[in-house]
């Protein structure tokens, strides 16, 4: 039967023969809405490169994109920059099926493959080696911990592309392959979600990497990610880069969220009311029930935010279950730079609003209003001005932090 994938020209000799996943909705917990795109690319040179693969399942459509260019028997080298099986999981399946000469792959990618996939007989670059296709050659840069320990990007000089990987890429399937294609402010929430939720772990060393690129000394026409669309302009160029930045500074916003469990909805009059005296200070703040919000949507808010109060009733002598999954998963992505409050309601034991008030200590988050603030079942009126008051003071004490 006829394949009627193709492959889609990106630059003079290189095509873009990845795979489109419509459907996916969690990505190892984190929440991908719009679905995604695992990108891989074909060099056309004396000798023809592959440059990453894809999910194990869109093995078929990857190679008929490529087919519809070459006969992908006439592939002679594989760059692997990524070792997570989003990018190699159809390595081991494309290396039987086309037989190439050479896989390449950075020290520790080498050894997470072979762990992975048994030894599929890489061949080891480093920073700064360089290898010929013919007319244009390939460089590779090691990022380690951007965001895993083998991760590596190349940059093809003949069309001046950085293949950056998971860096400056997003979860966003579509049928446009640019970045310019897309509605700006689609591309900011997604590239923010997939920073908070994927890099804000090493944000430092993202602060790392942009301070380096400079000095490489590599001119970049065009970005190349792995997930989401590709960047092409130097003023979107520009814009992916500052937006990194942005994120990887962490630097305190006038912005509040307010993040609750409930059983009973004591809690929940607690959060809407600190969230009323946070608003009255003219911070903007945002209330959301864990309920139905999951973990990577409350994540990309804890970014966002210069201030964090999260609230919980007490059940079994501990916090709420959905609270103490996402402080978890929070605490695991070390956000900077916050202030918080801790708060909820209880029966008899009220262990909840104290321990969520040691995970936030155990953040770094300071609590400058309250060690922790619960009420007994359902809150009175005083409980309720008490609330309030909190939020005002954490309100002022956001704006007199970063200077309004």
């Amino acid at each position: 039967m006829q394949d009627f994938f193709k492959a889609e020209k990106v630059a003079d000799n290189v095509y873009w023969v990845g795979a489109v996943d419509w459907n996916v909705r969690n990505f190892h917990g984190y929440k991908t809405g719009r679905g995604s795109t695992y990108n891989a690319f074909l060099v056309i040179d004396e000798k023809v490169t592959l440059i990453d693969t894809v999910k194990a399942p869109f093995l078929h459509e990857m190679l008929a994109r490529i087919s519809s260019v070459i006969d992908p028997s006439k592939i002679d080298y594989i760059v692997s920059n990524h070792s997570e099986p989003d990018h190699s999981g159809a390595l081991a399946m494309t290396i039987e099926a086309v037989k190439p000469e050479k896989v390449f792959a950075s020290p520790m990618g080498e050894k997470a493959l072979k762990a992975y996939y048994g030894d599929l007989g890489v061949t080891v670059v480093k920073t700064g080696e360089s290898i010929s296709l013919g007319k244009s050659a390939v460089s590779f840069v090691e990022t380690k911990m951007l965001h895993w320990p083998d991760s590596m990007v190349t940059y093809l000089d003949s069309a001046k592309m950085l293949f950056s990987q998971d860096a400056f890429g997003m979860h966003l399937a579509g049928s446009r392959l640019w970045a310019d294609e897309y509605d700006r402010s689609v591309l900011e929430h997604e590239a923010r979600k997939y920073f908070a939720n994927i890099l804000n772990l090493q944000a430092a060393k993202v602060l790392d990497l942009l301070k380096a690129l400079p000095t490489l000394n590599l001119d970049i026409r065009t970005v190349a990610p792995d997930h989401g669309p590709l960047w092409r302009r130097p003023e979107d160029i520009k814009w992916i880069l500052d937006l990194y930045f942005d994120c990887a500074t962490q630097a305190p916003r006038p912005y509040a969220l307010v993040a609750y469990s409930t059983m009973w909805h004591s809690t929940e009059k607690l959060a809407n009311t600190i969230a009323d005296g946070i608003r009255s200070t003219g911070v903007e703040v945002k209330v959301a029930d864990l309920a139905v919000n999951d973990r990577s949507a409350i994540m990309t808010d804890v970014a966002k935010a210069g201030a964090v109060a999260f609230g919980a009733p007490t059940m079994n002598n501990q916090m709420f279950p959905a609270m103490a999954d996402v402080l978890t998963y929070v605490k695991g992505l070390r956000p900077q730079n916050k202030i918080g409050l801790a708060f909820g309601s209880f029966g008899w034991s009220g262990e909840g609003a104290k321990q969520i008030a040691a995970e936030l200590t155990a953040m770094g988050i300071e609590q400058p209003v309250e060690p922790f603030f619960q009420v007994k079942y359902m809150p009175t009126e005083a409980d309720l001005q008490k609330a309030f008051d909190c939020g005002v003071k954490l309100g002022q004490e956001l704006l007199a932090r970063i200077g309004k």
